[in-house]
């Protein structure tokens, strides 16, 4: 596996999480998997060097510092 597809497969992984979380997880717990997400989005996007991609990292991250 080439580090694109390992990075991808950690924010999958992440995104697996979460959604199991939003169905009735802890409130603290879902937002911990959504901070963790942030910066492996941000490695993706990197990865992919696609536009949009790195423009959703950073909506994500800004979106993230917002929470508490």
């Amino acid at each position: 596996m080439d580090a694109r597809a390992a990075v991808a497969e950690l924010v999958l992984a992440r995104l697996e999480r979460i959604e199991e979380l939003r169905a009735g997880g802890p409130p603290a717990e879902l937002l911990a998997e959504l901070r963790a997400l942030v910066p492996e989005a941000e490695a993706w996007a990197r990865a992919e060097g696609d536009g949009r991609a790195r423009t959703a990292a950073t909506k994500l991250r800004e979106e993230a510092e917002g929470m508490s």
